[in-house]
This record gives C-alpha cells, sequence and structure tokens, in this order.
C-alpha cells in the first residue's frame, strides 16, 4: 500500500492526513503549530521538534511516499523546508513538495475561479484562484501588521480592552467577566502574567486568548463588541475581493470565524447580497490529495 501525506502547519496548530493509494484516510492528527518563518530564527529547533512529533504519529500508521505542505508564512524557502520535513519521515526531499497554506485551503473549498474564501485562524486572510490557476490575496499581512478579524486579532484586542479600563478604574477587571476568562488562560490576574504569556509565548497563545472571549461573550458586552468588530473587518475582506473580480460565493472559514455566531451574523448584516456560507477547512486533506496527484504524476511519467 502506498500512502500520500499532507500537512497543513498554521500558527495554533498543524493538522496531517495520511492517505492510501485509494484515496481513502488511513490516519489523520494534530500537532502543535508553526510557522516557515520560524525555520530561520531562534525557533527552529522548536520546528524540528513538531516535525519529529507528527512523523512519529504519522509512521506509526503507514510510510508516505510522498508528502506536500501548506504552511503559513511560506516565502520562497522551499528547499530549507522540504528537507526539513523529509528528514524525520526518512524520506528523500524530493518527495517533499511545499507551498502556501492559502493555496491549499482555497483548493479544499473552490476550484479555481469559483468562489472567495474569507479565513480567519491565528492570523487572517481573503483568497481568490482566477482560472488561470493565479492566487490573488488580500489582508494576510501578519499580526504585526494587520490580520484584523483574527484569533491574534481578537485576543490581543481583549487584553487592550481589559488593561485599559483597569487602568481607568482599578479594580474593574474584578467584576469583568472577560478579565476572568482572560486571566484563567494567562494564569493571573497580575500585569505580571499577562506580560509573562504574551512577551515569552507564541502568536498562537495570544490567538487561543479568542477562546476566553467567545466564552465571556453572553455575560459581557466588551467581548461581544470584540467579536462584532471581527466581523465587520472580515467583512471589509469580502468586500474588496468582490469589488476587484466581481459577485461570487463566499466560503467563510477558520476556528478564529467559527468562534461565535456573532461573528459571522455580523458578517451577513454586512453583506446582504453575498452568498456567504460558513465552511469546515480541511486544508491537510486537501494537501494529502496535492500529494497524491502527485504519486500519479510519476506514475504517468
Amino acid at each position: 500500500m502506498r500512502y500520500a501525506l499532507g500537512i497543513d502547519a498554521g500558527g495554533t496548530q498543524t493538522r496531517w492526513a495520511l492517505l492510501d493509494s485509494s484515496g481513502e484516510i488511513a490516519a489523520e492528527g494534530e500537532v502543535r503549530g508553526f510557522s516557515a518563518t520560524q525555520v530561520r530564527g531562534a525557533d527552529r529547533s522548536c520546528v524540528v521538534d513538531i516535525l519529529g512529533e507528527l512523523a512519529r504519529g504519522v509512521l506509526a500508521a503507514g510510510r508516505p511516499g510522498r508528502v506536500h505542505a501548506g504552511l503559513t508564512g511560506f516565502g520562497g524557502n522551499g528547499d530549507e523546508l522540504r528537507a526539513l520535513i523529509a528528514a524525520p519521515l526518512e524520506l528523500d526531499p524530493a518527495a517533499v513538495t511545499v507551498g502556501s497554506d492559502i493555496e491549499t485551503m482555497y483548493l479544499d473549498l473552490f476550484a479555481p475561479g469559483k468562489g472567495y474564501v474569507i479565513y480567519a485562524g491565528t492570523g487572517s486572510v481573503a483568497a481568490f484562484m482566477d482560472e488561470e490557476g493565479q492566487l490573488h490575496r488580500v489582508g494576510g499581512r501578519g499580526v504585526t501588521v494587520d490580520d484584523a478579524g483574527s484569533g491574534f486579532w481578537i485576543g490581543r484586542a481583549a487584553l487592550r480592552s481589559v488593561w485599559r479600563a483597569e487602568e481607568e478604574n482599578p479594580g474593574s477587571s474584578r467584576d469583568s467577566a472577560l478579565a476572568a476568562e482572560l486571566f484563567a488562560l494567562v494564569g493571573g490576574s497580575d500585569w505580571s502574567d499577562t506580560r509573562r504569556y504574551v512577551y515569552e509565548g507564541t502568536r498562537g497563545d495570544v490567538g487561543r486568548l479568542a477562546l476566553a472571549v467567545a466564552r465571556a461573550a453572553d455575560r459581557d458586552e466588551a467581548a461581544r463588541e470584540i467579536l462584532r468588530m471581527s466581523g465587520r473587518e472580515l467583512a471589509r475582506l469580502a468586500r474588496i475581493m468582490t469589488a476587484r473580480f466581481g459577485p461570487r460565493p463566499v466560503a467563510v472559514a477558520g476556528r478564529a470565524a467559527a468562534l461565535h455566531p456573532l461573528i459571522f451574523e455580523t458578517m451577513r448584516s454586512l453583506l446582504p447580497d453575498a452568498s456567504l456560507e460558513l465552511r469546515e477547512l480541511r486544508g491537510h486533506r486537501a494537501a494529502a490529495h496535492l500529494a497524491l496527484r502527485a504519486f500519479a504524476g510519476q506514475d504517468a511519467g
């Protein structure tokens, strides 16, 4: 039996799927998230550890012959990434292809030219692949520059809201459902706890704070407004795509987009004429199918 492996690496989690030669899922799983930008930085050893953990899970189910990885932050350092992915799987790097997670995500939800994807996970981006296969993007400039509406953006906005309120009215956090949920995740209510969590953690750690905002939303107006603001920012991405390329169906995907109904409801209210649908994203499976196609091309050659 030949197997093809697909990897979808994001800031919060990395998912993988192993397909057999008939296209059926043999196994799938998830490990910690990472970005392609970490490969050449101080976090390289962390990426190696994550890929080793992933490989152990994959090899317990079967040995892949081809791999395709869609990676957030991918910017062309393909040779280095192929080697890192291949090593723990005991593969020749030539058996590995790599690309943008955005392209893989789009092909999971639409055929080229058929729609727009608005994605909100740790980061956010809008994607459209035209009939010629060219990928067009709006947003997706990273959490330092933008990524508005994303999980990171929601978590950062929540921390800002709580700490500004505390500055203006000392002690206010004791009566805030949003603050209580955030402090439970960061490990304490002192500023030093927040500082340690944010500045010694990863962007995925900040993105996970969006879960606290969703949990507080039924009890806290500040949390609800942050979620509505997220919906407004994601709707903006859809409007820009429509203005540039014309009306098409819009798929809204990603863990942050599905955090709370307020996000999608806000988008729908601002895009009344759009065909809008909340979709489950399975980029790891789409990546595995791309790897399986590489097998087919190899056989044809």
